[in-house]
């Protein structure tokens, strides 16, 4: 990893950890949406089973959230240390990030089941939908060790720089979770309950994986136990904080798009809410690659804060934008002219299909302005600044909330799928400025008081 680092060009380094970055989130999405594909083809009370999965989705989603708290913060420290060349600091990132996923896997799994009914319908869960959605929730929920701790500690694998192992145990799971699917939803003819117990057995097979690639003996920083420190786990948390609000708020507003539907929707609220489901879907789809490949590249960022490395950083940001956005501007153009390639993985009926293929239009608008939220995001946070990375997403998200809440007061409820390219737009022209005008510069003093002599500004 050192090594790499210290010779390779940028371009070169952005390929060789990025680009695996990028295919493992696109096979990570396939936990959320093959679920929904082969319900939404089911041949009865498809339309209720997806939208059962749809409302169960950001409970499952915060549990990547906590994996990401202390997955992100712990392997950006570990990455950071690297670069100061400091293994032992290295080394007691990982065991305390380990001790901390454990205690949250307990914690979690108690919460969802003993609060399950509360929840579900806290999500926007009707009595039509609850025997399904607390099914599939509760069969869900005895995975939470599992993605905890796989999604965690992969993050791990990839800081140390071995991309290809931390994406090959992503594909792992998603095979392991596509092959299974269609034999326990059809063969068994379990349904939704078919579909959470596949999910779940994939999900502890990738666990395995990751135990075992950082057990062994070529790995950098292995696997271990002891230093515990609260000063480590403090920073950890820190620096974790801004992916895990992140999460949190993005489920804050699939909660809240589902309350308006449902109470401006009518007796319509259930089918406008499973349409939500299939937007959300295709939006993952569309954009999480390219939140893959950022994420791939945060260890450039926090190695390069480590080192001092100035000059890199920049390059660094300018590469992640470049990259980014031209996928997302290639997406972009996909899904404006041919949408129902994507939609036609949920939905079968064709009425049903035309209607979801106009909200995908609307919601899809501005995602070529979101690589600008993902680089100086995750780039920032990689490099423990959190204080800076916060403005960029709140203002985005801010934005978002506003557009939800006001669009159904003075335009037609389907309008309010035009928040998403709303917020985009605005959140990164407001990045772009903020950038700019502050936080370059703080960049810059900061990185100046760790190695002056670096510093080429």
């Amino acid at each position: 990893m050192e090594k790499d680092f210290d010779s390779l060009p940028i371009n070169k380094l952005i390929w060789k950890l990025g680009v695996p970055a990028m295919l493992a989130q696109l096979f990570n999405i396939l936990y959320s949406i093959v679920d929904r594909i082969y319900i939404g083809h089911m041949r009865t009370n498809a339309k209720i089973a997806l939208a059962s999965i749809g409302i169960c989705a950001p409970a499952f989603t915060a549990i990547t959230g906590f994996a990401s708290l202390i997955g992100v913060g712990g392997s950006a420290l570990m990455s950071i240390s690297i670069g100061e060349k400091n293994h032992k600091a290295a080394q007691q990132s990982l065991n305390n990030a380990l001790i901390l996923l454990a205690a949250l896997s307990v914690t979690l799994t108690i919460i969802l089941l003993c609060f399950k009914k509360p929840l579900l319908y806290l999500l926007g869960c009707s009595d039509a939908m609850y025997p399904t959605a607390n099914a599939y929730f509760t069969i869900y929920s005895f995975g939470t060790a599992a993605v905890l701790c796989g999604t965690g500690l992969n993050r791990f694998i990839m800081g140390q720089g071995y991309a290809r192992q931390g994406m090959f145990s992503i594909v792992l799971g998603a095979v392991i979770n596509i092959a299974m699917d269609p034999f326990f939803i059809y063969v068994l003819n379990m349904g939704v309950v078919g579909a959470a117990i596949a999910t779940v057995i994939s999900q502890f097979c990738v666990l395995f994986y990751v135990l075992w690639v950082l057990s062994r003996k070529n790995m950098l920083i292995r696997l271990g136990l002891g230093q515990y420190s609260c000063r480590v786990c403090r920073k950890i948390l820190r620096i974790g904080s801004m992916p895990f609000l992140i999460v949190v708020l993005d489920n804050m507003l699939i909660i809240l798009l589902n309350a308006m539907l449902r109470k401006y929707g009518g007796v319509l609220g259930d089918q406008y809410i499973s349409y939500a489901a299939v937007v959300q879907s295709v939006m993952v789809v569309a954009i999480c690659p390219a939140e893959g490949l950022t994420n791939g590249c945060t260890t450039l960022f926090s190695y390069y804060y480590g080192s001092g490395n100035y000059k890199k950083i920049l390059e660094c940001f300018r590469g992640v934008l470049l990259y980014s956005g031209l996928y997302l501007g290639i997406i972009t153009v996909v899904i404006l002219f041919k949408p129902e390639w994507l939609v036609r993985l949920f939905l079968s009926d064709s009425a049903a299909i035309a209607q979801a293929v106009v909200f995908v239009q609307r919601y899809s608008l501005g995602f070529v302005f979101v690589s600008i939220q993902f680089a100086f995001v995750d780039g920032f946070t990689a490099m423990s600044m959190v204080k800076e990375a916060v403005p960029i997403s709140f203002f985005r998200k801010g934005m978002y909330v506003i557009s939800v809440l006001l669009l159904p007061m003075f335009f037609p409820l389907e309008y309010i799928f035009y928040a998403s390219a709303i917020s985009d737009c605005f959140g990164a022209l407001f990045t772009l400025l903020l950038y700019f005008c502050c936080l370059k510069k703080r960049l810059a003093a900061t990185m100046a008081q760790r190695t002056p002599a670096q510093i080429k500004l």
